[in-house]
C-alpha cells in the first residue's frame, strides 16, 4: 500500500450542523474551562492535568476508529477546545506571557504545522483525511486552531477592550466576509474553511463569555455551569441526529 494506513475519512462533511457544533464545542472550551477552573475549584494546573489526560483518551479512541463516528469525533473536539483554552490560559496566567505574544506564537505553531502537512500530504484538505499522518496533522492543526483563538480572542476582548458582545459581531463579520469572499469571489475551497475554523475559536469564546460573565464584567450573568450544561445539551442533541441519520459521512478521496 501506498500509505502506512489506508482508512475511510475519518471527519465529518462541511455542513451547516459542523459549524453549529463547532461554535458550540468552542463555546464550551471557554466556559467548562472557567467551570473547572473557577467553580468546582480544581485550579489551572490541575485543570489542565484532568482534562489532558481526558483528551489522550478521547484521541486514542478518534485514532483506533477505522471511519468518522459522531460521538468520539465530537467528543475529542469538546476536549481539544478545553485543552486550546487551558493552554493559552497557562501561559497567560502562570507563566505571565502577553497575548500579544501568544497570539504570535500560536500563528507561527499553526503556519509551521499547515507548511509540514502540506510539504508531507501535498493537500490541506479534510476530504482526504485517510491515514494516520494526515489525522494527526489535522488534529495538531485543531488544537493551535483552539489556542491561537483563545489568545486572539481574549486580546480583542479584554486587552484592547472592545467586550464580549462587540468581539462577537466583529468576528461574525470577519467569518461572513469569508463565506463571501468563497461565494461569490471563489477564494480556494481550503483556504476558506481554515480561516473560517480559527474565526469559529474566538466568535464561539465571545458568545460562551458574553453569556457567562457577570453584568459588571460585561455579561448576562447565566455563569459558567448553566452555560456549559445549555450548549453540552445541544452538542448532544446535534450528535445523536447525525449518528441517527449519517448526513455528515463523507467518501474518502485520494
Amino acid at each position: 500500500m501506498k500509505n502506512l494506513r489506508q482508512m475511510l475519512n475519518k471527519v465529518p462533511e462541511v455542513t451547516l450542523y459542523f459549524w453549529i457544533i463547532k461554535i458550540l464545542c468552542t463555546t464550551v472550551g471557554e466556559t467548562f474551562a472557567d467551570y473547572l477552573n473557577g467553580a468546582l475549584g480544581l485550579g489551572l494546573t490541575n485543570t489542565t492535568y484532568v482534562i489532558g489526560a481526558i483528551l489522550l483518551v478521547m484521541l486514542f479512541f478518534q485514532f483506533k476508529a477505522k471511519k468518522y463516528v459522531p460521538a468520539i469525533y465530537w467528543l475529542a473536539v469538546v476536549f481539544i477546545s478545553v485543552v486550546g483554552t487551558l493552554i493559552t490560559d497557562n501561559l497567560t496566567d502562570n507563566f505571565e506571557v502577553s497575548l500579544v505574544t501568544t497570539t504570535v506564537l500560536f500563528a507561527i505553531a499553526l503556519a509551521a504545522t499547515f507548511a509540514a502537512w502540506y510539504g508531507s500530504e501535498k493537500t490541506l484538505s479534510i476530504h482526504t483525511i485517510v491515514t494516520t499522518k494526515r489525522e494527526a496533522f489535522y488534529w495538531l492543526a485543531i488544537l493551535f486552531t483552539f489556542a491561537l483563538g483563545t489568545a486572539a480572542g481574549d486580546l480583542i476582548a479584554e486587552s484592547f477592550e472592545i467586550g464580549y458582545l462587540n468581539s462577537l459581531f466583529l468576528f461574525a463579520a470577519l467569518i461572513a466576509a469569508v463565506t463571501i469572499a468563497y461565494k461569490a469571489f471563489k477564494l480556494n475551497a481550503v483556504l476558506a474553511f481554515w480561516i473560517a475554523y480559527i474565526l469559529t475559536r474566538p466568535l464561539g469564546a465571545s458568545i460562551g463569555d458574553y453569556l457567562s460573565q457577570t453584568a459588571d464584567d460585561g455579561g448576562l450573568g447565566l455563569g459558567t455551569t448553566t452555560t456549559s450544561a445549555i450548549f453540552l445539551g445541544l452538542i448532544l442533541v446535534l450528535v445523536v441526529y447525525l449518528t441517527v441519520t449519517r448526513r455528515d459521512e463523507i467518501r474518502a478521496r485520494t
